[in-house]
């Protein structure tokens, strides 16, 4: 049946973030702090691992500055603080793509 077609065709969250390990990412978080890195590992709360982090946000006293903060190490990032998941990069209006 024609129900049957569209719930076979469904993906869970967690199985779409599952297809993105080992791919870059870029992370909307709550506020204006965006991240991009490749994801290493996940857990049903979306707390997130992350290698080659970089952090972008706006500079405090002049929003029109995007502050780009390279992370040395591997991270492990609060699913808690996590707006939006975008794998495969960081579109062109981003912050990470003014960064």
């Amino acid at each position: 049946t024609t129900t049957n077609k569209i719930m076979s065709n469904r993906i869970l969250p967690l199985e779409l973030i599952d297809k993105a390990i080992g791919s870059p990412i870029w992370i909307l978080m709550r506020g204006q702090t965006e991240l991009t890195g490749i994801l290493r590992g996940f857990d049903d709360y979306v707390n997130l691992v992350l290698d080659d982090a970089v952090e972008y946000s706006p500079d405090p006293r002049d929003g029109s500055v995007v502050v780009k903060k390279e992370l040395k190490s591997e991270i492990l990032l609060n699913g808690n603080h996590v707006a939006v998941l975008v794998p495969g990069g960081s579109p062109e209006d981003s912050l990470a793509s003014r960064g």
